[in-house]
């Protein structure tokens, strides 16, 4: 098990990650990847890293669960972000061979920030 800091900078971002992921897997090795992210308000998604598309996820994201007008507000005010976490899910499994994620033509391993700017812990396992 390893793993690496995000750090992101907006309230809400998409980072592609797909680099680091693979730095953490030992040569040769044949079988799946984890890739989990250590907290509520942020999630792991595999999907096309090109601009325009994650701006418009981001859109989305907003659009399906507007910012304000939960229950949870009143205990900290980011139930929004718990909310669009919950829809993303806090990680992803790919299958691994030979050392290499066997990630589609246009997939990468993508962290979403939905309570930022924040320090984010993401772990990887390797099976």
């Amino acid at each position: 098990m390893n793993r690496f800091e995000v750090l992101t900078e907006d309230h809400q971002e998409v980072q592609e990650i797909t680099n680091n992921v693979s730095k953490q897997i030992p040569a040769g090795i044949t079988g799946t990847v984890t890739v989990f992210v250590e907290h509520t308000t942020a999630g792991v998604i595999v999907n096309e890293a090109e601009s325009r598309l994650l701006s418009d996820f981001e859109q989305a994201l907003s659009d399906i669960v507007p910012e304000n007008g939960w229950q949870h507000d009143q205990i900290d005010d980011n139930a929004d972000s718990h909310i669009r976490a919950m829809l993303l899910g806090p990680s992803v499994t790919i299958p691994v061979h030979d050392g290499e994620l066997q990630l589609g033509t246009w997939q990468s391993v993508l962290f979403v920030e939905c309570d930022g700017p924040r320090t984010r812990q993401v772990t990887v396992v390797v099976e």
